[in-house]
């Protein structure tokens, strides 16, 4: 019986402090950035997007023109493809500060832009 009652309050403890963990995470893992860029003509806009470090990002990406864009960053490890006239949601990491480059797959030459988290 004994043995039981230690392994139950073991067991609570354990229970508590992973309950204390998850609620001591910074307000910003809950939270992600929200940001919103367009594709029109083949380009982005905003081409530079500025976000904050350490916090998860959903990126919204709206696509104006008629033709299927994929969206890539192989430093972000994203790769979405977005129909024409459509949008869709692309949801990043919390990034360290630095500069990340993304571009439309099938337009490489004019779509082109930075993620910067700063």
């Amino acid at each position: 019986m004994l043995h039981a009652l230690s392994t139950r309050g073991l067991i609570a403890i354990a229970l508590a402090a992973a309950a204390a963990a998850v609620t001591s995470l910074p307000a910003s893992a809950a939270n992600p950035t929200e940001i919103t860029i367009e594709i029109k003509d083949h380009k982005f806009s905003p081409a530079e997007i500025k976000v904050p470090a350490d916090t998860p990002i959903k990126l919204t990406v709206k696509n104006a023109d008629a033709s299927a864009e994929e969206f890539e960053s192989h430093p972000l490890g994203v790769e979405k493809v977005i129909a024409g006239n459509s949008e869709a949601t692309v949801r990043i990491r919390a990034l360290s500060k630095g500069t990340y480059k993304f571009v439309g797959e099938y337009h490489e030459d004019t779509a082109k832009g930075t993620l910067v988290a700063e």
